[in-house]
Order: structure tokens, then sequence, then C-alpha cells
């Protein structure tokens, strides 16, 4: 394990000489097919195929073993599976561990997508799920079955920004049955603001289409392992064909280079916004972990390096749909769209009923319109500045 701190590691994991091959970046090997030059070299190739040898292009190739190695490095475990977007990510680490008459124990402030897979895919399996609030801490022990199989993370949650009491969540689950396999979506931390695995936490899972690519250009999901839980989800991701192209690998390696910088600037932006928010009188909450207006703030201060660029404000008001199109459909420099993590601003909008319809543990405790914001790396005060224009178009 490397001892160099996490800038120097964002720099320098997964650029070893193998990969580059004489260039700075790891190559890209882009390959289907891979020749062997004899049968003694395919017989070792296919007996250490899951060890980094070149077998088939499923398997991976150097550009992927690159990415593997230094999502390994930054996240300190034992392998990582690449996936082709982040929900496939949470997908399949979750359908490698369960069977028929399993139990899941999911936070019911999930990802939306997540929560849509168990309701949907997980129900047709006959793998039961039940929700739980986001912050019930130590309690979760008394929802855990006999079946229970995963207990699943997510924080801060999507949209609502719930910070979990994560360490006594584990001691808990732990103390009741150490077999379960317990994973989160890390994807808020980026897999480095928030070091999941050093918390006894079996699986990191990332939508490494937000912060690792970086540019809103490439769709990537990762799954760093344990020991204990590697092999079994190496094998079983494998079996259900997943896998991300050459090309991608190499721009999600790419983007780790500059990912410790630019989540500085996210961070250094978003804290500035979100304070100025607390101020405005449109504003009931702020749910930027940063600030203590945010559910779970204590142990975000606790447990977690730093933060980025995503947070959510609540109105005072429930704005009409009139007032809601005015206000998205006229900024400046935030941009409309789902997804978050590359350099631009986006902005988005939910009304309290729509996130209690996919909150089924409930928590939504607000009556006003929930704004959603990804604070890119343009100029604050030029962000500040469309945001103020925004609160005059709902007052007019």
């Amino acid at each position: 394990m490397s001892t160099d701190k996490m800038s120097t590691l964002l720099v320098t994991a997964g650029r070893s000489k193998k990969f580059g091959q004489g260039s700075v970046n790891p190559v890209i090997q882009r390959a289907s097919s891979l020749v062997f030059d004899s049968v003694k070299a395919k017989k070792f190739a296919t007996a250490n195929r899951a060890k980094g040898e070149l077998f088939y292009g499923r398997r991976g190739t150097i550009t992927h073993f690159s990415l593997q190695e230094a999502m390994v490095e930054l996240e300190g475990g034992a392998g990582c599976a690449l996936y082709p977007c982040g929900a496939a990510a949470v997908t399949n680490s979750i359908l490698a561990f369960v069977e028929a008459g399993d139990h899941v124990l999911m936070t019911g402030a999930a990802y939306e997508p997540t929560q849509d897979f168990c309701n949907i895919i997980l129900k047709d399996l006959n793998v039961s799920t039940t929700y739980y609030n986001p912050m019930i801490g130590a309690e979760i022990a008394e929802l855990i079955e006999p079946t229970t199989k995963v207990v699943f993370l997510e924080s801060p949650s999507s949209v609502t920004m719930e910070v979990q009491d994560i360490p006594s969540m584990v001691k808990a689950i732990r103390a009741v049955n150490p077999e379960i396999i317990i994973m989160i979506d890390n994807t808020w931390a980026a897999g480095i603001l928030f070091k999941a695995l050093e918390h006894d936490i079996d699986i990191s899972i990332q939508a490494g289409t937000k912060y690792i690519v970086g540019h809103s250009d490439a769709m990537l999901g990762t799954a760093v392992s344990n020991e204990r839980c590697w092999d079994r989800l190496r094998e079983r991701s494998y079996l259900m064909g997943q896998m991300v192209d050459a090309d991608t690998a190499y721009v999600a390696s790419r983007g780790l280079r500059t990912m410790g910088v630019r989540l500085k600037q996210h961070q250094q932006s978003s804290i500035k916004i979100a304070n100025w928010l607390s101020e405005r009188p449109e504003v009931e909450r702020v749910n930027h972990p940063e600030l203590p207006s945010c559910k779970g703030h204590e142990f975000y201060k606790r447990d977690f390096n730093g933060c980025n660029g995503l947070f959510s404000f609540i109105l005072k008001d429930r704005l009409s749909d009139e007032q809601v199109a005015a206000y998205l459909d006229n900024f400046k420099h935030f941009s409309m769209a789902y997804s978050w993590g590359g350099y631009e601003s986006l902005v988005l909008a939910n009304q309290p009923e729509e996130l209690d319809a996919i909150r089924p543990a409930g928590g939504v405790d607000f009556s006003g319109t929930l704004v959603r914001l990804h604070i890119g790396l343009e100029d604050a005060e030029d962000l500040i500045e469309d945001l103020i224009a925004g609160f005059q178009r709902i007052a007019s």
C-alpha cells in the first residue's frame, strides 16, 4: 500500500511502465482477440486470466488493467470491476451476491434507478427489499432478517443529501451477522473523499461518469472490492458480460490525473454558493454537507475529508409549474441536465410530492420546491449572478 498522499496518487496510480510502454499515459489497446504465440502461452494466459494476463478483450486489455490498478490504489481494495455505467456497477454488484429467497436492506433515499432495480428486477427474482430511513444509524440492526444478504448504503443521499452514520451502521450490522455484504454508492465522494473500505465496507461503487471522467463525455461504472468479495464480484460480473471499451477506460484514467484539483475548485465554489443561498430570504434550508443545516453534517465532518460541487436547497414556497419553467428555462450558466460531476454547472428541480413518491422509507419533511445544483468550474460570482436572476424570475 502506497504511503503517498492522495494528490500524488491521483497522478501516479496505474502508470507503471508496463502500461505506458514508453509514454506518459497508458496506451490505448483496442482488442477483442488477443493472439498467443504458442500453446504454452495460451495455457498460461488462460490459467492467469483473472490476474491481469492478456486473455480476451472482454477480460480487459492493458488500458483496462491500468485503470483497475489505479482504482485499487486509490480506494485500497483487492480488485476493481469495470462497468459501462454507474447503474450497471450498482446492479451487478448486488446480483453477484443474491439469489432467490434472499433479502436486501436498501437506503430509502437511494439513486432512483437503484430503487427501480430492486422493485422490478430483484422482485422478479424473488429477492425482497426493505427500505430504511438513511438516518437510522445503529437501529438498522433491528431490520436485519435471517435471509438478509446485502445492506446497501449511499452517503450523501441522492437529491436530499443526508449523510449516514456509517461507522455505527456497519458496527451494528457486523454484530448481528458478520457475513452480510455491505455495499455503498460512493459516487459523491469520488472514492477518495470517503474511504469506504477503511470503514469495513466490502464494496465501494461509483458512477465514474461523474468526477472520474469529469467532462460529461463518457459513461463508466466502477466497483472496488475487498479481498473476501473480490473473486465472486469479478467472476459474476464477467459472466454477466460486464465490461467497458478501451477508449472510455483511457478517458477515465486521464480524468484521474486532474480530479484532485477539480474537486478542490468544485468544493470551494459550492461552499461559497451554499453559504450565500443560506442567507437568501427565499430559501428554507440548504442541503450541503459542509453546512450544519444538512442532515448528518456531524457525520460528514467526522468521516469525510472534503466535498464537491453537488448539493440541493429547499425553497420556502412550492413553485407553480409556470414558475418552475421560468426558473429552469432561462439560466445563463446553469444547464438543465441529468448527471453531474463535469466541469459545467447544472440545475434540476423537484416538487416535494415527486420526492415523496421515491422515498419509500419516508423522510420528506418539507413543502417547498427542492432545487439541486451541481457547481462547476465557472467563476462563483458569475453563478451567483445567474441564481439571483433566477430568484427574480420566480418573484415576477
